[in-house]
């Protein structure tokens, strides 16, 4: 069966192309690494300058999540300066109510602390006679026990008192404070100096910061990106648009995440519900650890609260059925973009940021670290940080998959190659990913960085990859060619804007693929059988030391229509005339065609057709589907030309004619 049908509706399976499967090969620069030095040197200046970098921090911060808020009043009419105060005060006003609120949640919760402790010592009881971590609880007890005894016995080395003297009564002691009124109030006043001083700066910082915002734009452009104004440009939106949203978005769900909690908290009998909700809201800004700490507090309290376990049962269900709903469902459908950071660089900002900076450090960890990301996305000085934080491919998909058949794993190989599949077709993930792959092999050993040893292994894990997908180009050849998919994907692929080769049908024809000149060829000639075997061709293949003269008259082509050599080295053009010349002196009707493989996109149709005419082949092609077309075409061969010197000598071996006898 033919991909007429099929190649052409090849989108239907996703709608779209992948764009990690369909990436070019292009020169990609090696990304600059900065020296020890800097490193130290700036971590030390964060570390150091906390004091002043971590208001200045969270005021950059609030600013990107004010400026929307700030814009949308300006829109609606309200002068500047007004939208500017007016956001602020909002956004310090709500923060103020927040925390007055949880203050009087636990100061009422600390005075109620005393009544849960019977419930807390039934719980230890009743575990103690069930025998349910009873040994647990027997050490614990008698090490605390014994430490009791020690503390209250007296020491054996301190003399004993004189049995003839009676006890001495304790005097009793009565402490008389003598500190003044105004010191009095410095010891209450002088702890809220300072975060009521980084408050009051922080809200000044982010006035200004709104107030001149474009100012400060431009500045920032002249002063790092004005040779690069778009590029520049582009970063500071990006920024902005994506710590702004993440932001927002992530308060929008803290939200929905604490209004279910506080209220199913209340409903299950839970004291203090409304501190519970605005901790959990306030929590889930922290990375992973923030809603775990959120819940066992909660869970805490209902073990102290009710002498039996079902309460504790319940808070529990109620904190990871909202989490799951959470992280499965609202998550995806709020954030229009996610934040461009990898799982694990979360993380590892979270430690650093808590090492650098403390509490603040781990609650503003995310957004610093996505303002990092943007700067290395944009900047080239900066994009180490993009490699190492950011969540997209650092490698094109031909690089990772040389790389792994580099290191001979080709099931690893073999698994991306099938995450490809489930979207393309095999000619697709070998034209545009495995033949480059195999491009840069070739490279690496033309330029002598590649040993015989490595070039072996990368050929033989390149056949066992083939090898891999064996069941799926059987799948791909089982599948019928259905009228509606065709039309439905003909449909998709008009709105992907993309125009899917069309492959011609390969029934009843016979087709040889030999590699050229090495093993690196061979493998390339193996991908290229396993597509015209799909399309319902027979197909053998020859290795490269078939094609020697040795090894060539061995050669059965009795029953092969089309032999397709390939190259990956692109200096073989001498080599390929010498066999094509000696495969149709083999068989006159044979049709030999030659492929020297060279990235997508570089195909010269016209330049092809004249070396194919140069070197007597019946066709040049190179990429994949230009090989399958000329291997399944049906064509006349082209019939061999004497070489020139040849004719020559034929034409001196052949006797002249006497001239005519003019004088006569």
């Amino acid at each position: 069966m033919g991909l007429a049908g099929r190649h052409s509706v090849a989108n239907r399976r996703n709608g779209t192309a992948s764009p990690d499967a369909l990436t070019a090969i292009a020169p990609h620069p090696r990304t600059a690494l900065p020296n020890v030095a800097t490193i130290v040197t700036t971590v030390a200046a964060l570390y150091f300058g906390r004091e002043v970098f971590l208001p200045i921090a969270i005021a950059l911060l609030l600013t990107f999540a004010l400026a929307p808020l700030v814009s949308a009043l300006k829109r609606v009419g309200v002068p500047r300066l007004a939208a500017v105060i007016a956001s602020v005060v909002g956004a310090f006003a709500a923060l103020g109510l927040f925390s007055f609120i949880v203050a009087t949640q636990v100061s009422e919760l600390a005075q109620n602390i005393p009544v849960y402790q019977t419930n807390i010592l039934t719980k230890i009881r009743s575990l103690k006679e069930t025998g349910v971590g009873g040994g647990i609880l027997a050490r614990l007890g008698g090490v605390v026990e014994r430490v009791g005894q020690e503390i209250n016995r007296q020491d054996a080395t301190l003399p004993a008192a004189a049995p003839d003297k009676p006890p001495r009564e304790p005097v009793p002691v009565e402490i008389v404070s003598r500190e003044r009124p105004l010191e009095v109030l410095q010891n209450i006043i002088g702890p809220l100096i300072s975060p009521l001083g980084s408050a009051g700066l922080i809200i000044v910082v982010v006035i200004f910061m709104l107030l001149e915002r474009e100012d400060l734009r431009d500045r920032f452009i002249r002063l790092v990106g004005y040779g690069d104004l778009h590029r520049t440009t582009e970063a500071l939106q990006d920024a902005g648009k994506r710590v702004g949203r993440y932001l927002l978005m992530q308060l929008v769900v803290n939200i929905l995440y604490a209004i279910p909690i506080a209220i199913g908290l209340w409903i299950l009998g839970i004291p203090n519900a409304l501190l519970w909700g605005l901790l959990a809201l306030a929590l889930r800004f922290v990375p992973y650890i923030g809603p775990a700490i959120g819940m066992l507090l909660p869970l805490f309290l209902a073990l102290a609260v009710a002498p039996g376990w079902s309460l504790v049962l319940w808070t529990a269900a109620l904190f990871v059925v909202m989490e799951l709903i959470t992280g499965n469902v609202v998550e995806p459908w709020l954030y229009g973009s996610r934040t461009g950071l990898s799982s694990l660089a979360i993380i590892v900002a979270a430690i650093f940021w808590t090492w650098l900076w403390g509490p603040l450090g781990l609650v503003l960890s995310t957004p610093l670290t996505v303002c990092l990301v943007v700067l290395g996305r944009h900047v080239p000085q900066f994009e180490f940080l993009d490699v190492l934080f950011g969540n997209q491919p650092v490698l094109e998909p031909h690089a990772r998959l040389y790389q792994r058949l580099l290191a001979g794993d080709p099931d690893e190989a073999t698994d991306h190659a099938e995450e490809m599949l489930e979207e393309k077709y095999l000619v697709d993930f070998y034209d545009k990913v495995a033949i480059p792959a195999l491009l840069l092999g070739e490279r690496d050993r033309a330029r002598g960085v590649m040993g015989d040893q490595q070039r072996r292994q990368l050929a033989a894990s390149a056949e066992a990859l083939v090898a891999n997908l064996d069941d799926s180009a059987r799948e791909e050849a089982d599948e019928e060619d259905g009228t509606l998919a065709a039309a439905e994907a003909d449909d998709q692929g008009d709105a992907a804007g993309e125009e899917e080769p069309d492959l011609p049908d390969g029934t009843g024809l016979s087709v040889l693929c030999a590699g050229g000149r090495g093993e690196l060829d061979d493998a390339a000639a193996a991908m290229l059988a396993q597509v015209v075997e799909v399309q319902g061709a027979t197909v053998s293949k020859a290795g490269f030391a078939d094609m020697e003269p040795a090894g060539i008259r061995r050669l059965e082509l009795d029953a092969v229509d089309t032999v397709v050599v390939g190259f990956l080295n692109l200096d073989s053009i001498k080599h390929a005339r010498f066999l094509v010349r000696r495969l149709k002196r083999m068989k006159a009707a044979l049709r030999v065609g030659i492929v020297f493989w060279s990235e997508p996109g570089s195909e010269d149709k016209a330049a092809a057709v004249k070396l194919a005419q140069d070197i007597n082949a019946d066709f040049v092609a190179h990429g994949m589907v230009d090989a399958v077309t000329g291997a399944l075409s049906t064509e006349p061969p082209v019939a061999l030309k004497l070489v020139a010197k040849r004719r020559m000598r034929r034409q001196r071996a052949t006797p002249r004619k006497a001239p005519a006898a003019a004088a006569s």
